[in-house]
């Protein structure tokens, strides 16, 4: 059976926060998720501690944090300190950066350095001593190695998940852009000699459950919008051979990305996404009814 988890906005009220994840755990959801991107929205990790205390069996985690705006050694510590309020159910979601880099206009962290840093923060997480910038560090107080999963769309990165990750982060629900990513995650984790078995699969994508089914693509059309940012990046570094149709076709007629409105419902950065790719990208409709990519 599939886990469930939701997605945290870090713009909304403490007190419709704590609700939400009150009634997720509740309802048998088994992780709870906070954006990281500190000039846009409220900063992950007061949230994710109200979210720890106010819960007893959900995983919680960054969705997703990245190396470069926080360093690697207080991310772990940020981290290690959760894993003790919690009783161990935090995970570290991470990638090379996307918002919170892009809105200072600044750019995403290398695959090498993205890397570094998921090996530094899961040494540290548990308590082993390391050489951080040519300096022996180790925190003492932390014993348990947080589960890393690493957010990717390109051929590399998803090989990089593969070689370190616990977990990888799609941000799609269709079937056949999942199924070909696997395929670089599945290579990585033969070459570095791991059970590609045991590498979880999340598939980060919004659901709009409605019987108006207009009005449900209306609500989640940011999604696909988000995702373009990472899929013009892609264009940018690969050969067009070396990328599906399915996923590159949609951003040719993208105009541009306002990050001041990111993830934002209505926002004019969604109007270049069609039905098909909402119906792709996202899960709407009402039970069998749903997208049937997604069903």
């Amino acid at each position: 059976m599939p886990d469930f988890g939701i997605t945290i906005k870090p713009d909304m009220s403490m007190e419709r926060l704590l609700s939400l994840t009150r009634r997720a755990e509740a309802a048998g959801f088994n992780y709870g998720w906070s954006f990281d991107s500190h000039v846009l929205w409220q900063d992950p990790y007061p949230l994710l501690t109200l979210m720890a205390i106010n819960t007893k069996r959900m995983r919680l985690g960054t969705l997703v944090t990245n190396p470069i705006v926080r360093d690697p050694s207080v991310t772990a510590s940020l981290l290690a300190t959760l894993n003790l309020i919690s009783n161990g159910r935090m995970d570290l979601g991470i990638g090379r950066g996307d918002s919170s880099r892009r809105v200072m206009g600044k750019k995403p962290a290398t695959m090498e350095r993205l890397e570094e840093a998921v090996r530094e923060i899961q040494a540290l997480t548990r308590g082993d001593k390391l050489i951080y910038d040519g300096t022996a560090i180790q925190m003492t107080w932390a014993k348990t190695q947080v589960p890393a999963w690493v957010a990717a769309y390109g051929p590399r990165v998803l090989g990089l998940a593969g070689k370190i990750a616990d977990g990888v982060i799609l941000q799609f629900a269709d079937p056949a852009m999942i199924k070909w990513c696997m395929s670089f995650v599945q290579k990585g984790a033969e070459e570095a000699g791991r059970d590609f078995r045991k590498i979880k699969i999340m598939s980060a994508a919004p659901v709009w459950v409605s019987e108006d089914l207009d009005s449900a693509r209306e609500r989640v059309r940011w999604f696909p919008a988000l995702v373009s940012n990472h899929v013009v990046d892609l264009v940018s570094r690969y050969k067009p051979e070396e990328l599906p149709e399915t996923l590159t076709a949609y951003i040719r007629d993208r105009k541009g990305y306002d990050y001041h409105h990111h993830a934002e419902v209505g926002s004019d950065n969604a109007e270049f996404v069609p039905d098909h790719i909402v119906d792709r990208y996202c899960i709407v409709g009402v039970g069998e009814g749903a997208s049937a990519q997604a069903a």
